[in-house]
């Protein structure tokens, strides 16, 4: 071999080696070492049957879902239910996660991005109360700046792994459910009171109405009705219809006082069924667009007619659950106490309407 094609060759070997070293840094862009690379799942052998509990914690509030008794509640509310379909789709979008794209972060870029203690701590745990995945949620990831990133619903969201602090990845989901927010995991079924034949409401200085009809389908009678008096139908059926379908927005904290939510001198609501129930709703004072509120429902359903036997079966498993709000202070829309908190004046057809 003489000296010119030695040198060759020596030149090829480094090209050759500048270019396999070039593939592998590249690659170990990609993919660090203990990291997902792209395309591959951010939770790592995470399974949905293994999920015990989830934990999320934001710089002004802690909230955990866990399940309990076959069941999906929330711990810091007492072990009020949560909504299973709200946690299932939590579970299975966190499951379903890609690395999008995946980058070396400082600390600088870590803050920007929520990427440090501001950010949303999301951690998956176990039966035995260990972790089995965590992640650190940062910012909304936009494919064009929106003119309002808060309100945006965004395009992805930007995450560090635990293993990985030093890499940022980006995935397709904003995750919005990963909030600490009671109100956004609670299941909000309230009550669903049938045949309701009456129904009465006390305002806290006393001031009253009732009423009452003889069965499900007869027309509602206003107690205390007087000549010149005439009951608007239509209203005294919004009202119990209303009360029929309340659902919840949120649940208070346990250690709320009395005083501070109204409930110590409210407006009550009670209404007896024709199967033998008696629903007792108290309303509080207004908290944003809700009211506090409490319900109790007392008594034995004793549904009657030819499909009774398949009407308790249904009560029965509904009523288990109805029954349990009792123990907690709850938030119901102002919007759904409408109809059901009138004044008795406003229950009566206008003067003319009566003429008519």
């Amino acid at each position: 071999m003489n000296a010119r094609v030695a040198a060759i060759l020596l030149v090829l070997l480094a090209v050759l080696g500048g270019g396999a070293l070039l593939v592998r840094q590249q690659a170990s862009s990609q993919k660090p070492a203990g990291g997902a690379g792209l395309g591959e799942p951010v939770f790592k052998g995470l399974q949905a049957a293994q999920v015990a509990a989830i934990a999320i914690r934001q710089p002004k509030g802690a909230i955990t879902i866990a399940s309990k008794d076959g069941r999906w509640v929330i711990v810091e509310r007492d072990g009020f239910p949560a909504d299973f379909d709200k946690v299932r789709e939590f579970v299975l979008k966190a499951l379903a996660l890609k690395v999008g794209q995946s980058e070396p972060i400082g600390d600088k870029d870590r803050a920007r991005l929520n990427l440090d203690e501001s950010g949303t701590q999301l951690e998956f745990r176990g039966a035995d109360g260990k972790p089995l995945a965590r992640a650190v949620l940062g910012r909304k990831y936009f494919k064009a700046e929106p003119e309002n990133p808060d309100k945006a619903a965004g395009d992805g969201r930007y995450l560090v792994l635990p293993d990985d602090a030093k890499r940022v990845i980006v995935v397709s989901d904003p995750l919005t459910q990963a909030s600490t927010r009671t109100a956004d995991w609670i299941s909000k079924a309230g009550i669903a009171a049938e045949k309701v034949n009456t129904f009465e409401v006390r305002d806290p200085a006393g001031a009253a109405w009732k009423i009452e009809r003889s069965g499900d389908n007869a027309d509602w009678k206003l107690v205390g009705l007087r000549a010149d008096e005439k009951l608007e139908i239509t209203k005294a059926n919004a009202a119990a219809y209303t009360f029929s379908q309340i659902e919840l927005a949120d649940v208070a904290p346990k250690d709320v006082k009395p005083e501070a939510t109204g409930l110590a001198a409210p407006t009550i609501v009670t209404a007896t069924t024709l199967d033998g129930l008696t629903y007792v709703l108290k309303v509080g004072k207004p908290e944003g667009e809700n009211h506090y509120a409490t319900i109790a429902v007392t008594g034995e359903a004793k549904p009657e007619g030819k499909d009774a036997e398949e009407r308790l079966k249904k009560m029965t498993e509904r009523l288990a659950r109805e029954k349990a709000l009792a123990s907690y202070t709850l938030l119901i829309p102002k919007g759904k106490l409408e109809d059901i908190l009138r004044k008795r004046a406003d229950l009566l057809a206008k003067k003319e309407d009566k003429k008519k």
